[in-house]
């Protein structure tokens, strides 16, 4: 395999966990059997191609029991995430579907192209009850391919008809582009932004995060929704010991002056494989690092790389969480970003109509 593969968070893709079978590339048998056939030789690929696949899903709001997330149902129109980020926790998701949470996860993604028809579906019915909806809980819902496909803009669109409120949760500055769609949300008290800033070093960024939106657009994001009238939030997410927590207080600065009114953070979390992936890439991108930075997580985990344990998983314990929590807690104090998150309107819900052409009211 490749030691690097330009615009990937990796170029691994290890077996699925719940496959008996893999199939492991050899080639160098290949390049014999074509020297044989007398065929000529195929250069190795360096930057797989992108494939999307229909999602054929008949319901498209996922239910939440986690108590350490602040919404109940969340809407995912992609699974997988072209955005690559090596630490994701979401990558072992793709393993349920039969794909590798490496390579794979980033390389094929599954589209819900129904997701608008079938969430204005769910908030037609009459057992739909208005809550808050996240956008999206696991995968980015502004990843490269919704630029085209428009399918996070078409749900926002459902939303605002019905006037439910939405957190969403983002990359990547592709959110601008629905603004309009925000402020009239924003207008009825149903809207919360959160961009991610997980650095201020683009080059870290291109290494870690590679196709997400660099540092500068992210800031750029809050300052342009802000200025439409949008509440933006930024979630320092997810703090990496030894690599990104020392720039707590930049990234909180920065994010202030463009205008956020809220801040968020968590520590990095890498379930089964993504341990793997995790240590691989800092082994190519960071060697000297490498064992400053597990180890710091392993301060965090109880001596290992991941702890699942609700309470824990999001903000880690002992004395060096202790030490992210407190530096997080007075930078958020000076720069004014402690007043809390206000709650979203769930009094201004209509149901919206079977046909989009018609208005229904609740």
């Amino acid at each position: 395999m490749d030691p690097e593969i330009r615009g990937r968070g990796t170029p691994d893709n290890p077996a699925n966990r719940f496959e008996r079978m893999a199939i492991e590339p050899d080639p160098e048998a290949e390049a014999q059997d074509l020297e044989w056939m007398g065929a000529d030789p195929i250069p190795p690929s360096r930057a797989p191609k992108t494939r999307f696949l229909r999602d054929s899903s008949r319901t498209v709001l996922s239910r939440n029991s986690s108590p350490d997330v602040g919404f109940g149902a969340s809407v995912n129109p992609y699974r997988g995430c072209e955005h690559g980020c090596v630490y994701c926790y979401a990558r072992p998701t793709h393993e349920y579907l039969g794909f590798s949470a490496g390579l794979d996860f980033e390389t094929r993604i599954l589209v819900k192209e129904d997701a608008p028809e079938l969430l204005r579906r769910e908030l037609c019915s009459p057992r739909w009850r208005p809550q808050v909806v996240a956008m999206s809980g696991v995968t980015d819902c502004y990843q490269p391919v919704e630029r085209r496909l428009r399918l996070t803009r078409r749900c926002l669109e459902v939303l605002a008809e019905a006037r439910n409120p939405v957190i969403i949760i983002t990359k990547n500055r592709g959110i601008t582009r629905d603004k309009d769609v925000l402020a009239e949300l924003a207008s009825q008290g149903c809207v919360r932004v959160c961009i991610s800033l997980t650095t201020l070093d683009p080059e870290l960024t291109a290494a870690m995060e590679p196709r997400t939106s660099r540092p500068h657009a992210r800031l750029e994001a809050i300052r342009e929704l802000t200025a439409a009238g949008v509440p933006v939030a930024v979630l320092t997410s997810p703090l990496i010991p030894g690599l990104t927590d020392h720039e707590v207080p930049s990234l909180l600065a920065a994010a202030a002056e463009a205008g956020a009114t809220a801040a968020g953070y968590t520590v990095v979390r890498l379930p089964h494989g993504v341990k793997d992936l995790f240590s691989q890439w800092l082994e190519r991108r960071f060697p000297l690092q490498k064992a400053k930075v597990l180890g710091g997580i392993e301060d965090l985990r109880g001596g290992r790389l991941n702890d699942p344990a609700f309470g824990s998983r999001m903000r880690g314990q002992g004395p060096h969480a202790a030490q992210i929590r407190d530096l997080f807690l007075l930078s958020c104090k000076k720069l004014g970003l402690n007043t809390g998150w206000p709650e979203l309107n769930t009094s201004a819900f209509r149901r919206p109509a079977q046909d989009p052409g018609q208005m229904s009211w609740w």
